[in-house]
């Protein structure tokens, strides 16, 4: 099932995707729209927060369980995404599936993730910020924090699994609804900026 005027932003870490978010909370037409992000603000969200701040250790697997059960939380929990929806908003959120079947795609294999994620509905609108990891390594440095993913062997094969993951959805039937825009992350934010909400504004929120 696709959701209207629900937008995923996607990309490996460093990639821009939280700078979009901030920016696009910053424009009038953000009384429109819940922002959130995965992991999210509950509890399920804050523990998986400590296992990526290197807090705690835990099995690969056990980490995609933990993220699938956060995310049913983000969707179908009272204060989720589908509320929000059903009470004429838009729904924007800093990473969805995609992530899953990305990053523990790398850490314990494509199947577990496949299905975790595979009945969860899909977004309108997938933003997939795509950059070289060498270069979002040196955003991260940059800011002084890093979590348990962020290293160029990792980043470089979780790369390669969200490029494989969208050129597969991108030919899946039950996809066919879900609109793909692939931005280079190595532009200004101002023109990726520009980009973002020459799309969102398409959304049927904003032209109803």
């Amino acid at each position: 099932m696709i959701l209207n005027n629900f937008v995923v932003f996607e990309g490996i870490d460093g990639a821009g995707t939280s700078t979009q978010l901030k920016i696009l909370q910053e424009r009038p037409e953000s009384a429109k729209i819940d922002f959130s992000a995965e992991p999210t603000s509950f509890e399920t969200g804050k523990f998986l927060r400590s296992l990526l701040g290197g807090k705690i250790s835990l099995d690969p697997r056990t980490t995609a369980y933990l993220f699938a059960a956060d995310r049913a939380e983000h969707v179908y929990g009272e204060h989720g995404i589908e509320n929000s929806l059903k009470n004429g908003k838009a729904v924007i959120i800093d990473r969805y599936i995609f992530s899953s079947l990305a990053y523990q795609g790398v850490s314990c294999g494509r199947e577990l993730p496949r299905m975790l994620n595979k009945d969860f509905p899909l977004p309108q609108l997938l933003f997939f910020f795509d950059i070289d990891p060498e270069k979002s390594l040196e955003r991260i440095k940059s800011r002084g924090v890093t979590e348990i993913y962020e290293n160029n062997e990792y980043l470089t094969n979780t790369r390669k699994q969200y490029l494989d993951v969208i050129e597969e959805y991108k030919n899946l039937d039950f996809a066919k609804g879900m609109n793909i825009v692939i931005i280079d992350a190595t532009q200004s934010v101002e023109e990726i900026s520009k980009i973002v909400w020459s799309h969102i504004a398409k959304l049927p929120i904003f032209n109803s």
